[in-house]
C-alpha cells in the first residue's frame, strides 16, 4: 500500500508504476467494477489549503475528510451547496468520506435540484495524470472560467484519468431557517405532480422527495421568508409543516441495512412514476423518488438486470450497489458510440498506460 503525502511524491510513484493501480481514499464510495492493482491512498494528501468565507472559496487537499471541511465551513455559518451523501452505510464501510471521493463520483444530494451537481460548485482542480504529470486547471475565484471543461470532466471521473490533489470550490452561506412541507399516502403520479407543482411555484424549493409514501417539499432561507413560503406551500399542496430527515433521502439510509443489489436511475421527472411502477413490477422491493422525480432509486433481488426496464423511457441506470450475482452485469449505463469514442480518446491521452482505476467504469 502506497501513501503519499505531497503532490510531488504522488507524482513519483505514478511515474514510475509498473503495474495497475487502485486509487483509494476513505474506501466509502465503492461504487464500479472492482478494480485488480497495488493500492494507492490519497489520505495522505489532507488539509484545507485556504479557506476565504469572505470571498466564499475553500481549497483543500483531496485526501481530507469531508467532516473536516464540513466543520470548518459550519464555524463560518457557510456549506457545500450540493449537499454531498454519505454512502458508508449503503456499502458498510468503517472509514471517512474525502473531498476527493465525493469529487471524483461527483456525490450530489437533494438540494442538487437548486444549487446544481458536485460538478457545479468545483472551480479549480490539481491532479496527476497517468503519465506522472501534474496538471491543474481552474482557480480560486467564482468568476475564473479558464479551463472550465476539464474541472467538470475529472469530478465524477471515478479516478480513471488522473488522481485528485487538490480541489478549489465556491461555497454558500448556510440558512437561517428551513421547514419541510410532507403530504401523506400519496401514490408515484401524485407525488411527482405535487413535486411539479411546487418545483413550479415561486417558493424556491431545493428539496422534492416521495420516500415510502410521503412527499417532502423543503424550503430554506431567511426566518420569516421560509415561514412565509411553507404556509403558502400548505395552502397550494396541502399537508402540514412537520418535521422531516433529508439526511435519509440524501444518504439512502432505508435501503442501507436491507439485503438487495441498489440501482440508481435518471430520468425525466415526468417519467419517474412510469419507470417506478416497471421496476415494482420487475420485482424491485422498494422504489424512492429524489429531485422531483428525476432520480429514482430501487432496492431490487441480487441478480435483478434492472436497466433492461428503462425500455423506451430515456434515461440512464448505474449499479449503484452489486452483489456477486450481478458481477457480470455493467456498472455504468452504455455509452452512444459517439461518447465512448471521445471516453476512449480521452483516456488514452491522460492515462494511456492504462494504469488509473482500470476497469472502474467498464
Amino acid at each position: 500500500m502506497m501513501n503519499p503525502t505531497t503532490e510531488l511524491e504522488l507524482a513519483e510513484i505514478i511515474a514510475s508504476a509498473t503495474g495497475p493501480l487502485q486509487i483509494v481514499g476513505g474506501d466509502t464510495r465503492q461504487i464500479g467494477h472492482p478494480v485488480a492493482g497495488e493500492t494507492l491512498h490519497t489520505s495522505g494528501l489532507n488539509g484545507i489549503t485556504l479557506y476565504e468565507p469572505g470571498a466564499l472559496t475553500l481549497v483543500a487537499k483531496a485526501g481530507t475528510p469531508l467532516i473536516e471541511i464540513e466543520a470548518a465551513l459550519a464555524s463560518e455559518n457557510q456549506r457545500l451547496p450540493f449537499e454531498p451523501s454519505d454512502m458508508r452505510g449503503l456499502f458498510g464501510a468503517t472509514g471517512q468520506s474525502t473531498i476527493g471521493g465525493v469529487v471524483a463520483t461527483n456525490a450530489s444530494g437533494p438540494r442538487r435540484i437548486q444549487a446544481g451537481a458536485c460538478r457545479d460548485s468545483v472551480i479549480g482542480v490539481r491532479f496527476v495524470d497517468g503519465q506522472g504529470q501534474i496538471l491543474k486547471n481552474g482557480g480560486r475565484v467564482m468568476k475564473n472560467v479558464t479551463g472550465y471543461d476539464l474541472v467538470k470532466l475529472m469530478t465524477g471521473s471515478h479516478g480513471t484519468l488522473g488522481v485528485l490533489t487538490e480541489i478549489s470550490f465556491k461555497v454558500l452561506p448556510a440558512p437561517e431557517a428551513s421547514a419541510t412541507v410532507v403530504i401523506d399516502s400519496q401514490s408515484a403520479e401524485e407525488a411527482v405532480a405535487t413535486m411539479s407543482a411546487a418545483l413550479g411555484s415561486p417558493f424556491d424549493v431545493n428539496g422534492a422527495a416521495h420516500v415510502a409514501g410521503k412527499t417532502a417539499i423543503r424550503v430554506e432561507g431567511l426566518e420569516g421568508s421560509v415561514t412565509y413560503r411553507a404556509a403558502e406551500l400548505v395552502k397550494k399542496l396541502g399537508g402540514s409543516v412537520t418535521d422531516f430527515d433529508w439526511t435519509a433521502v440524501r444518504d439512502l439510509t432505508d435501503f442501507a441495512n436491507r439485503e438487495g443489489d441498489i440501482w440508481r436511475f435518471s430520468v425525466k421527472p415526468s417519467d419517474g412514476p412510469k419507470l417506478g411502477a416497471a421496476l415494482r413490477k420487475a420485482g424491485a422491493f422498494d422504489v424512492q423518488f429524489d429531485w422531483g422525480g428525476g432520480l429514482v432509486w430501487a432496492l431490487a433481488p441480487e441478480g435483478s438486470n434492472l436497466r433492461t426496464v428503462l425500455g423506451g423511457i430515456e434515461g440512464n441506470a448505474t449499479l449503484v450497489r452489486a452483489s456477486q450475482a450481478s458481477a457480470n452485469l455493467p456498472v455504468f449505463h452504455p455509452e452512444n458510440k459517439a461518447i465512448e469514442f471521445l471516453n476512449v480518446g480521452l483516456r488514452a491521452k491522460f492515462d494511456p498506460r492504462n494504469i488509473l482505476n482500470a476497469g472502474r467504469m467498464g
